[in-house]
């Protein structure tokens, strides 16, 4: 993994910043994030997806494991949730590979579900929530720049 960029003290106002700045830094669709439960996983990719000029509502697909959105210029974007899975074979079930084969942006959330199933080139948003109640965010590939 490479580090692209690290977003330290990151508070609720900067996220629509910090947003583009992701969406214009990755070479990578496929964007994963890791962190705690309630560390803003689904509230960074919101933004994220107003970055993508998504106009649907944006909400965590817990239950439905994934939800598709459209972006005007893009077409499909894809948002996993995938905290409720007890296995990878669920993930075959509803069709992840065709999902991360459709080369359309898919931002899972719980990736480590699927540890398995992960393709070869991603992005890792990684979120720490700090004491100040800001968070960090570190931004990696495995592209070789």
């Amino acid at each position: 993994m490479k580090v692209l960029q690290v977003f330290d003290e990151v508070n609720l106002a900067a996220l629509p910043a910090v947003a583009e700045s992701i969406v214009a830094r990755v070479t990578q669709n496929v964007l994963l994030f890791y962190g705690d439960m309630g560390v803003g996983k689904t509230t960074l990719i919101k933004e994220i997806c107003r970055a993508l000029q998504v106009e649907d509502a944006v909400s965590s697909p817990t239950y439905s494991l994934v939800n598709e959105y459209v972006s005007p210029r893009l077409g499909p974007v894809y948002h996993f949730d995938l905290y409720r899975l007890e296995d990878e074979t669920e993930a075959y079930a509803f069709g992840l590979e065709d999902y991360l084969d459709s080369g359309h942006w898919c931002l899972m959330e719980w990736p480590e579900k699927i540890r398995n199933l992960l393709p070869p080139h991603f992005t890792k948003i990684e979120l720490e929530l700090l004491p100040s109640g800001k968070r960090k965010l570190t931004l990696s590939t495995t592209d070789h720049e």
